[in-house]
């Protein structure tokens, strides 16, 4: 993740997730683009993805690029119809409601087939960045898209998730199983297409409490990090760092710096001296100021990352936001927020 063979986080690094998730633009440019045509088609077009991937970095000196593309294409490629509705997000018309609407989606092993048109546009865009700078890949974690398609779209409480969970928890298991058992050959997929980083999240890891998250999200996010290495491995793949970021999920971060990621994600609400006295010296911690931040005055902006960078230190961390950008924001500002990472880093790793 650095531009050398320096291993993560030995240096500050600035990566910013503006492809992370296509619902959250991060320029007019990419707007504009992404109104031309409907959301999943512009996931579906390889061109198009390596576009919207490369547009931030032409206009930012960013240390990444993270590919475009949709957490939510798992889902698809498991048989499930998903749309994108303007001013709602995403809709499952036929969501899973009952243990045996299991039975309609297609089998894992299937998966990676029905998404040759990430790998073809992670390839395209590795070609186009020509070492530039490193390109990471990622997914959703099983809890997180399970909550989607059980839900049929977002939703402030995730309680028809939760009510699975309470209720037909052998159902629940197995369609995490079904979930870690497509993304694993995904996620390999991609870094044979040409990803040299990876990373998963569990966006919704905080409607979960400590004893729910242990169950039922975190043995899958271990699995998923386990059989992703040994599959490299075997496949004669060369092993990539991989990032775990649990959104809210700071109740089990001791936990989560021990599931066999290389990267520990912060969300904004964690202090980041006491997320490091916790999870040790060993693991490198990526985040994590408040994306609202970027509303505030440059000024502002470059003194909330000073204090950031300072209280992370320059050892094992990557620079980042603690989420992703709302698409109103003024690309001024996140130029700003760039800008000062580097200029405070300089100034970190001289001390």
């Amino acid at each position: 993740m650095t531009h050398s063979s320096e291993q993560p986080g030995e240096k500050t690094q600035t990566i910013l997730p503006f492809g992370a998730c296509g619902r959250q633009a991060a320029t007019c440019q990419f707007r504009e683009t992404r109104a031309a045509q409907d959301f999943f088609s512009t996931c579906r077009s390889p061109e198009a993805c390596c576009e919207l991937t490369l547009q931030p970095l032409h206009r930012f000196p960013l240390d990444a690029a993270i590919i475009f593309s949709d957490i939510l294409v798992v889902p698809q490629a498991l048989g499930m119809e998903v749309t994108m509705v303007p001013g709602k997000g995403p809709s499952f018309p036929e969501p899973l409601r009952e243990e045996c609407d299991l039975e309609r989606l297609k089998h894992p092993a299937t998966v990676a087939s029905e998404l040759g048109y990430v790998f073809q546009a992670i390839t395209l865009t590795r070609q186009r960045l020509a070492g530039r700078v490193p390109l990471i890949g990622f997914a959703g974690a099983p809890w997180t898209l399970m909550t989607y398609m059980v839900e049929g779209g977002s939703s402030s409480t995730m309680a028809q998730a939760k009510r699975w969970l309470y209720q037909r928890p052998q159902a629940s298991h197995r369609l995490l199983r079904i979930l870690t058992d497509a993304l694993v050959p995904y996620l390999v997929g991609q870094v044979a297409a040409g990803a040299q980083a990876l990373q998963l999240f569990e966006s919704h890891a905080g409607h979960l409490g400590p004893q729910l998250f242990s169950k039922f999200a975190l043995p899958y996010i271990r699995d998923v990090a386990k059989q992703v290495k040994a599959q490299l491995q075997e496949a004669g793949l060369a092993p990539v760092p991989m990032i775990i970021f649990a959104k809210d999920g700071h109740f089990a971060l001791e936990e989560l710096a021990k599931a066999g990621y290389e990267v520990v994600g912060l969300d904004w609400t964690v202090a980041p001296k006491k997320a490091r006295e916790r999870v040790g010296k060993t693991v490198t911690l990526q985040g994590n100021l408040d994306p609202c931040a970027l509303y505030a005055s440059e000024e502002e902006i470059g003194r909330l990352v000073k204090q950031m960078l300072d209280d992370f230190g320059p050892q094992r961390y990557i620079a980042n936001l603690g989420h992703g950008l709302y698409p109103d924001m003024d690309p001024k500002h996140v130029g700003a927020f760039v800008d000062a990472v580097h200029k405070h880093s300089r100034l970190l790793q001289q001390k």
